[in-house]
């Protein structure tokens, strides 16, 4: 059988599409600033920086920013606590994640940036 469902590839960037959709959706249904969102979609990229000390470094920082774990643990401080910024950030942070995924930027394994577990870009 051959089809959508046999490619995890395309999957892992479908599902990045539907977080980036979700990501928007609820920070416009909360009202976000847009000039908010629009000066921090890239900020997880400076996790990059990590590549500056070595690849296993930059592979790191890269990973930690670039995996779904912080946003969601910090929208769910955000929730808990009723902190309103905090759920705006992990939301544009979702939406970055959603971005990077749907363009098929995979989280980076130690032997150089463009071997992704999304496969070699």
């Amino acid at each position: 059988m051959s089809g959508p469902l046999t490619r995890p590839a395309l999957l892992i960037r479908l599902e990045g599409l539907a977080v980036l959709l979700t990501a928007v959706a609820l920070y416009w249904a909360v009202d976000g600033s847009w000039v908010l969102f629009g000066l921090l979609i890239l900020v997880p990229d400076l996790s990059l920086l990590g590549y500056l000390a070595s690849k296993r470094v930059g592979a790191a920082t890269y990973n930690l920013i670039h995996t779904m774990l912080l946003p969601l643990g910090l929208g769910l401080y955000a929730i808990v606590a009723f902190e309103r910024w905090a759920g705006l950030g992990a939301l544009v942070w979702l939406a970055h994640l959603g971005i990077d995924r749907a363009a098929g930027f995979g989280l980076k394994y130690p032997s150089g940036f463009k071997d992704t577990h999304l496969g070699r870009l």
